[in-house]
């Protein structure tokens, strides 16, 4: 195995993320990782390499030391480096975000509980949109992971790794011959084999730009999501908070009489009423969070998704 270390920006607390399902695929435990490293397939050029990544536990002085399970060239080092920066955040610089909202009433305590809390992601926009739109609607979140590993092993390499064979996540151009109509045995409807197509295609022809989506600003990242076939507004706000960045736009949706998306919820954790909130009240709010929305938006999804499972459990012990 080769091995190096990569610095993330402090602070930086990865064992934050293993408390967050959705950041986790259907080969990982979570509960494995704090002792084994989080391992999975890393695109380096025109194949993909099993890597092993373990933190070193310390929040104020974060590194990440990576272990690839087969040779690679100091090109591909290179490569597989950004790609994982993507994946955990590591240019993500939370200070300015914990100076700014000191005295926001909702976000600090969430920030005192997650101190170095940071959204984790996948290796490229290609990987998250493809997840997104195969896991949308689905409520049953371990059944949605399962399909889109199905889609990974009928398209993606085959990589032997410790436990067995792991797929690799698909490139555009392994998908963008496929039949929408063959990924139905994977559990993805007719319409979403045809997106999952048609994103292919859209990077192939140069259509998509996925680096200049990653250097884009929020605003024109949402405009130009929401123009590929099967990508909404919500879709592409979600897709927003994975880039390598703080920053994120929030454009109001009133559907009848009602904020939607991510405003909706926005609105609701600070108090306010969705159907009754104007454009000043709403920027008041997240006052606190300008220039890094992103960031900000993921402590109050961690702070709510933690909830449901204290609650959960609290409702079984009960029972």
């Amino acid at each position: 195995m080769q091995h190096w270390t990569i610095a993330s920006i402090a602070p930086h607390d990865f064992f934050l993320c293993l408390d967050i399902d959705p950041y986790f695929d259907h080969e990982h435990d979570p509960m494995l990782i704090f002792e084994q490293g989080f391992t999975r397939p890393i695109p380096v050029g025109d194949r993909d390499v099993l890597m092993t990544i373990r933190f070193n536990g310390d929040p104020e002085a974060p590194e990440f030391t990576v272990s690839a399970h087969d040779l690679i060239s100091a090109g591909e080092r290179e490569t597989a480096t950004t790609a994982i920066r993507r994946i955990l955040g590591c240019d993500i610089d939370l200070k300015p975000l914990y100076e700014a909202a000191e005295s926001d009433p909702v976000l600090t305590p969430k920030i005192r509980e997650l101190y170095g809390f940071k959204r984790m992601a996948r290796a490229s926009f290609f990987e998250d949109a493809m997840n997104r739109v195969i896991q949308t609607q689905i409520s049953h979140k371990p059944t949605a992971r399962k399909m889109v590993y199905g889609v990974r092993e009928a398209y993606g390499q085959r990589l032997d790794g410790p436990g067995g064979p792991i797929a690799s996540w698909p490139r555009p151009e392994q998908l963008v011959g496929a039949d929408p109509e063959a990924m139905k045995k994977h559990g993805l409807s007719l319409r979403k084999g045809e997106y999952v197509v048609g994103l292919a295609h859209e990077v192939l022809s140069g259509n998509l730009d996925v680096q200049a989506l990653e250097e884009a600003t929020p605003q024109e990242f949402y405009e130009r999501v929401t123009q590929i076939r099967g990508f909404g507004p919500t879709t592409a706000q979600d897709l927003m908070l994975y880039r390598n960045r703080p920053d994120a736009f929030f454009p109001s949706r009133i559907d009848k009489g009602e904020e939607r998306g991510l405003r909706y919820w926005i609105i609701r954790s600070y108090g306010g009423d969705p159907s009754a909130t104007s454009e000043e009240q709403f920027q008041g709010m997240i006052a606190a969070w300008q220039g890094y929305e992103a960031a900000a938006l993921e402590y109050l999804f961690a702070d709510w998704l933690l909830s449901e499972k204290r609650r959960r459990l609290a409702a079984r012990k009960k029972g």
